[in-house]
């Protein structure tokens, strides 16, 4: 994987999280959580996929370049 996009995709997914833990403290998230048990579906996603971007650009900068 290119460096770049990996780094790219560990900066987005840094982001993601971030948005994803506001969206989870949010009033909306809160009233969610009351009645259900559960912070909001958009919350739950944002968290979900800035984790995987993360994950994904974090192994692509330490695997490094890949030769043949």
């Amino acid at each position: 994987m290119n460096k770049g996009i990996s780094i790219a995709l560990l900066i987005v997914g840094i982001i993601l999280i971030i948005y994803g833990v506001s969206a989870a403290n949010s009033i909306g998230s809160e009233v969610s959580r009351f009645f259900t048990g559960s912070p909001t579906d958009k919350a739950i996603w944002l968290l979900i996929g800035g984790v995987i971007a993360a994950v994904v650009g974090f192994f692509g900068l330490v695997r490094g370049p890949h030769r043949d």
